[in-house]
């Protein structure tokens, strides 16, 4: 990944819905070569979608939480591939430490909460940390530059 690979990814980030001219003016190189480079991305996995940022409060989920779980050995969140699918988990993370895993759900309400930390504890032993706010809730990746060989 060169210098010019990372403005394309920085302008990506910025809008993900420029169109190739676009892009080619603010990079200053042809739009076909900023779609082969893009294109490449892609392919790399360097880019892996587009997506829109969503307030969840303004969606209708306003409950947010970090949930740890300590699973019980072969009954793990983890190993569950219907876990992923809950439309309550937003992200799911293996991690070191005590827990096994780290949940980031988004619900309605605390009633709903309470219903999916049962659910989790049919896995292991689930902590929870409420989101309050989130004074950096994304922010663009910048890739490290090359280092010289």
């Amino acid at each position: 990944m060169d210098a010019l690979d990372r403005r394309l990814l920085a302008e990506l980030q910025a809008d993900a819905r420029l169109s190739y001219n676009e892009l080619s003016r603010r990079v200053s190189l042809s739009a076909p070569a900023v779609a082969e480079r893009v294109r490449r991305l892609e392919a790399d996995g360097v880019i892996g979608g587009y997506h829109a940022h969503v307030d969840l409060a303004r969606a209708g989920l306003p409950v947010t939480a970090l949930v740890q779980v300590e699973c019980y050995g072969h009954r793990c969140v983890l190993r569950d591939p219907q876990v992923a699918q809950w439309p309550e988990v937003l992200q799911l993370h293996r991690v070191t430490g005590g827990a096994c895993c780290v949940l980031l759900v988004a619900v309605p309400g605390m009633a709903e909460f309470e219903v999916l930390i049962d659910r989790l504890a049919g896995y292991g032993q689930p902590s929870s940390s409420m989101v309050l706010s989130s004074p950096v809730p994304w922010r663009p990746v910048t890739p490290p530059a090359e280092r010289p060989q």
